[in-house]
């Protein structure tokens, strides 16, 4: 049997807060524990503030951990950092990490050097995902020049550039008119047919219920529920009516919480 793509145990993150008394610390994620199969794509839902978006940053490297361990293609995200990073492309939330100064195919050019993608390697890999979504006809337009959707379908072929196995996707869809959300969903659709891994951040319940295997919803900090989307539905609604929707309100009401875990 395969290994797990990513592997977190007890992963903890605490931070400091000023409060009146002194320092406090705010636990944001909660000895969080799960393992993500290798061509799955996990769906992370949360409200505001739940744990998802501290939990990508330590996956990618750029948090570290206050306790637990997390592990992406075997490697340890403190202790072998680099090797994460070379198995991981990252689409974050809100400005995509492009920029705008420089055309799409710039772009590309210039995430592939630091990844040491050989030249050659690189002018063909960025032709071809510029090609993917839907930008070949752009590419060599300024950034600045492109729309959201442009932005984020950039974005995205940005994390693909080293053809990375695992993808850190954070509300990639964020932003986007439904065209481009559509758009960008069917990318990810194809990568993950290709067989990539993903975990995908997002509030989009529908997006959630296409595109992942199984869904984990984190409320403040902690996992508390984590099954296929179906599964999940038959434990609100046994009749079979319910939506991933009602799932996660029910699952994130602090009224409702117990009496749907029971």
């Amino acid at each position: 049997m395969a290994s797990p793509a990513i592997v977190l145990r007890d992963l903890t993150r605490r931070f400091p807060v000023r409060a009146s008394g002194g320092v406090r610390e705010l636990v944001a994620v909660d000895r969080v524990t799960l393992e993500v199969a290798r061509g799955e794509v996990l769906g992370f839902l949360g409200p505001n503030g739940a744990g998802k978006t501290t939990t990508l940053l330590m996956l990618s490297t750029l948090l570290p951990p206050s306790a637990g361990t997390a592990e992406v293609e075997g490697f340890d995200v403190r202790t072998a950092p680099e090797e994460v990073r070379r198995r991981i492309g990252v689409v974050p939330t809100g400005a995509r990490g492009v920029y705008t100064r420089l055309s799409g195919r710039e772009n590309l050019r210039y995430f592939a050097a630091l990844y040491g993608v050989p030249r050659r390697e690189a002018e063909a890999r960025a032709a071809a995902l510029l090609d993917l979504v839907g930008l070949a006809d752009r590419a060599d337009d300024l950034v600045a020049r492109y729309s959201t959707g442009m932005r984020a379908r950039l974005g995205l072929a940005k994390a693909l550039i080293h053809d990375p196995p695992v993808l850190l996707l954070d509300e990639p869809t964020l932003g986007l008119d439904p065209h481009g959300a559509r758009v960008v969903r069917d990318i990810i659709a194809a990568l993950n047919r290709e067989g990539k891994t993903a975990v995908l951040a997002t509030h989009d319940m529908v997006e959630a219920d296409r595109l992942a295997h199984r869904v984990a919803i984190i409320d403040r900090g902690r996992i508390v529920a984590l099954d296929r989307p179906e599964a999940l539905k038959q434990r609100v609604a046994p009749d079979g009516e319910a939506t991933l929707e009602d799932v996660f309100l029910a699952l994130t009401a602090r009224p409702l919480r117990e009496a749907v875990r029971a």
